[in-house]
């Protein structure tokens, strides 16, 4: 297997080397400023506002305090836990066939469709929830696997227990803890069903315990953030969703990647149905099919949706799609020389790579947010108010005004008393005070209309754009000369 852990290294470091460079969401910045205000001692719900289960968050502040709060360091840890989710698959791959010469070959294109798809890279090395989550969920399948198998517990409570806590990263993934559930009772094949099933939920339970603990502290700000706010006011003042959405579920068939991997599964399915394989076996490919289509399922309804949120099923979908390769190549007759078809494989997926890091090339990354929050700490007198995106508060390490935790939040309309409850900020308020001169930056990136908007109101007299973003500084008032005296 040696060649496998040195093509898990390459791997490794490629997505090392990516994740320091070109690798950044927009939508990363609250999640790493809230793993940062966590790491100053401050809790989500309570004392800011964070529409996730916070499972993840507490994950990046941990290695915040460990090594210090820098993107760069939430990044490394994101690209070697999803490496490590690739080597977990390479590895059940491996055995996956009774012959033992495909032992290799299995697990290499394992590596090509898992490790080297575009959506595994982009997503997985970032300070969002799908890098652990990748992990979480694949070892609870590797759990799950060995659990239906042993008369003892330790495993079964191992598959709630990982299960749990992907669902306490994201709700992305929470459908995937009753799935594997019922799949292992149903499959079990020594020991009690009942025991298991309750080590599993006890496993599942321990996971929830911050939440639970961040439940009995606020009820009301927990339940709003992560349930209400996503199912009542997430599409607010986003016209066109329902297209956005229609266009996200019909745009896989543009993805090289994506349309290779589920290809190559549906050729495993047919395949399996085929084949002689044990039962126990196909049990296990019953389960991947189950869980590729519950994250499927589930986050069709996760309006608006967007294609990050479908990585989940790609573990799974390998694996299928690992048997519909071994289909392929038994069907050219070529079992007896399997190397020329794996690079063949690995070079198609390095290639789909390729293509996508190059219509990719123009995002904005973590180094030009540096530049921005650079100019801002150049241009704000310390320890004024700063109105910024959350990048910026976090990488200029400076204060974060009540409410400007979470952008997105800006967009929600409720009463004052809930506002003050929810630590919101309305866009309303927050226009009144930055035409008041309560901030002496302010930050707008990648929205022409709201900078335009401050420009029209003549508050600062400064102003300098930098990649996607405008820096205003320098009130104008205080620019301007005395008054004459009457």
């Amino acid at each position: 297997m040696r060649p496998l852990y040195f093509a898990l290294a390459l791997l490794a470091a490629g997505m090392l080397a990516y994740s320091q460079t070109f690798s950044m969401f927009w939508d990363e910045g609250f999640h790493i400023l809230a793993a940062h205000l966590i790491d100053a001692g401050k809790r989500p719900y309570l004392d800011f506002f964070f529409p996730q289960t916070p499972l993840n968050a507490y994950w990046n502040a941990a290695w915040m305090a460990i090594f210090g709060a820098r993107w760069r360091v939430v990044h490394a840890v994101a690209a070697l836990v999803t490496t490590s989710s690739v080597l977990l698959i390479a590895q059940y791959l491996a055995g996956l066939f009774p012959d033992r010469r495909w032992r290799l070959p299995a697990a290499f294109a394992g590596l090509a469709l898992f490790g080297l798809h575009s959506w595994t890279w982009m997503a997985g090395t970032i300070a969002q929830a799908y890098p652990l989550c990748l992990l979480l969920v694949v070892a609870a399948f590797r759990a799950g696997i060995a659990g239906v198998a042993r008369p003892r517990l330790r495993m079964s409570a191992l598959a709630g227990l990982f299960a749990g806590a992907a669902a306490a990263s994201t709700l992305l993934t929470a459908l995937i803890t009753p799935v594997l559930l019922i799949w292992m009772w149903l499959y079990n094949r020594t020991g009690s069903r009942w025991i298991k099933a309750a080590a599993f939920l006890g496993g599942a339970a321990v996971a929830w315990a911050p939440v639970l603990f961040l439940f009995a502290r606020a009820p009301h700000q927990v339940t709003f953030d992560i349930l209400k706010y996503h199912t009542l006011y997430r599409r607010v003042n986003w016209e066109g969703s329902t297209a956005h959405d229609i266009g996200i579920l019909t745009d896989w068939v543009n993805s090289s990647t994506s349309l290779l991997l589920v290809l190559l599964a549906l050729a495993g399915l047919f395949f399996i149905k085929k084949s002689e394989f044990d039962p126990a076996r196909r049990a296990e490919f019953r389960l991947c099919l189950w869980l590729a289509v519950t994250v499927a399922v589930q986050n069709i309804f996760a309006h608006p949706t967007f294609p990050q949120y479908y990585v989940f099923m790609i573990p799974f979908l390998t694996v299928l799609g690992v048997v519909g390769f071994y289909s392929v190549v038994a069907r050219l007759d070529n079992l007896q020389r399997l190397r020329a078809p794996v690079i063949l494989l690995t070079v198609i997926a390095v290639l789909c790579l390729l293509n996508t890091f190059y219509d990719d090339r123009d995002s904005t990354t973590w180094p030009q947010m540096e530049q921005v929050a650079n100019k801002v700490k150049q241009v704000t007198p310390k320890g004024a108010a700063l109105a910024a995106p959350e990048q910026i508060y976090f990488l200029a390490n400076w204060p974060v005004p009540p409410g400007m935790e979470h952008e997105d939040a800006h967009k929600l309309k409720l009463p004052p008393a809930e506002n003050a409850k929810l630590h919101i900020l309305p866009k309303a308020e927050l226009d009144q005070q930055i035409k008041s001169g309560n901030f002496a930056t302010t930050v707008i990136c990648d929205n022409d209309d709201f900078i335009s908007d401050v420009k029209d109101w003549h508050v600062y007299s400064q102003s300098d754009e930098i990649s996607e973003c405008t820096v205003f500084w320098k009130l104008a008032k205080m620019g301007l000369p005395p008054s004459p005296k009457p």
